[in-house]
Order: C-alpha cells, then structure tokens, then sequence
C-alpha cells in the first residue's frame, strides 16, 4: 500500500479532504482536460449544495457492466457497490468479486469533479470523483462506493467543468490512505474513500 508523503502541498489537499469529508461535504460538479471551464464555478456550485440543489441535472440510471466491458476496462460506479451500510465500519470480507478483480487493473470511468473538494479551478492534480444521483456522495451520510479519490500521474493535471468526465487509470483499493484518523470518524465511519484511480487522463 502507499503512503502519504511529505510533500506540503500533497499533505495541504490530503488534510483539506479530511475535513471537507467530516464536514458533511457531497457531490455536485464536472470537469475536462485541456478545456476551460464552463458553466457555474466551484463557488456556484458550492452555494447550490449549499441550498440542496443538484445543478440541474436528473438521476442517473443503474447500470453494470458486462464481463466483457470489466476485462477491458471500461466500468460504471455501479460495479464498485458492495454490501455495507452508510457509516458502517469498512470491512475488507465485505468486498465484491468484481472488485477484487478490478484491483490493480487499467480503467476508464465516468463521473463528476465534486467542487467542494477543489482549491482551484484550473491545473487540478488530485480529487474526488462521484456518481451523480442527487444523493450525498462524500463524508458522512455517503456510501463508500460513490466516490473515488483520482490522483493524476506523471504531472497531469486536469480543470473544473460541469459536465462529466472520464477518468482512465490504475484501480486502487486503498483501506489504509483514506482512513479517518485515528481509526473513527464522523457518525462511527471508518473511511472518507477506500478506492483510487492514478489517473493517466481526464476527458
């Protein structure tokens, strides 16, 4: 597993996303590579959380992937679902077999930039990717598998937009980065996220 290190910018995002996760913070924006952003801002998209709105858009609709698609790469947040109850302490025994298959694998998923996690709007090189059902999708009250935490390799970097993205990368599971310390966060949660993808580009 890999570990934190010491680098104070990577330390200042890493401690931002702990608090924004025992804050409560959930999902509602996009971003793309080499483009500029459009649409509402991180700010704008903040105040509409803010006021429990969902930035327009309508749910999303179930949808897992063949074996096929999984072998080549190409999955949906709905494959990353595993039985555990919101807040419940994370528990490896509980994972899917598709998830212990995806481990490690080369992936391409889509899915939206949660503004509230972000600094800035431009050259982004790490965060969070939810689905969009209009439901809460990161910190307490969210399911572990609606968020996954993108850290882009090689000095890529990507920008906020609100639309969605597809991320392609290496498939990680994490129990150890993304674990509340010291072991116990908001509403008895062990984890913020267990899932990252080292992102390789963002489209």
């Amino acid at each position: 597993m890999k570990t934190l290190n010491h680098n104070p910018r990577r330390s200042l995002v890493f401690a931002g996303l702990i608090a924004l996760a025992g804050s409560g913070a959930f999902g509602a924006g996009i971003a793309v590579a080499e483009e500029k952003p459009k649409g509402p801002s991180i700010a704008e998209q903040r105040r509409a959380i803010m006021r429990g709105e969902a930035a327009g858009r309508t749910k999303v609709e179930v949808r897992k992937s063949s074996q096929a698609d999984l072998e080549k790469g190409d999955i949906t947040f709905d494959d990353l679902k595993f039985e555990i109850e919101k807040d419940a302490v994370f528990e490896e025994s509980k994972l899917s077999d598709t998830l212990r298959f995806l481990d490690g694998r080369k992936v391409k998923l889509r899915g939206y930039i949660l503004p509230s996690t972000l600094f800035k709007e431009t050259d982004i090189a790490e965060f969070v990717l939810v689905r969009d059902n209009q439901e809460c999708c990161f910190g307490p009250g969210a399911a572990l598998f609606d968020c996954v935490m993108v850290k882009m390799q090689g000095g890529k970097t990507t920008d906020f937009v609100t639309r969605p993205v597809t991320v392609e990368g290496k498939f990680v599971f994490d129990p150890v980065q993304y674990k509340y310390p010291p072991g116990v966060g908001p509403r008895g949660a062990s984890h913020f996220a267990i899932f990252r993808i080292e992102g390789v580009s963002v489209r």
